[in-house]
């Protein structure tokens, strides 16, 4: 994954959890200081984020960006 990729998948987190901050943990949480992490660091194609204001709209982003939804199909993550 890519800095912009996050960017993207950040964007579009909050964008379903109608939120303007969300929370980026795990591993690709390293591309928030480090844009240009080595490939070994950047290998996973998942972003765990969480909205700050409404943890409970983690389901709704999940459904909607996760693993086999349109989003990932069309983007790889």
């Amino acid at each position: 994954m890519t800095r912009e990729e996050l960017e993207h998948a950040i964007r579009a987190a909050c964008d379903v959890a109608d939120e303007d901050q969300v929370y980026v943990f795990g591993s690709q949480s390293i591309l928030g200081q480090f844009p240009d992490a080595p490939p070994a660091l950047r290998m996973s194609a998942e972003v765990d984020v969480s909205p700050k204001a409404h943890p409970e709209r983690v389901d709704a982003i999940d459904g909607a960006l996760g693993e086999l939804s349109a989003f990932h199909t069309a983007f790889g993550f």
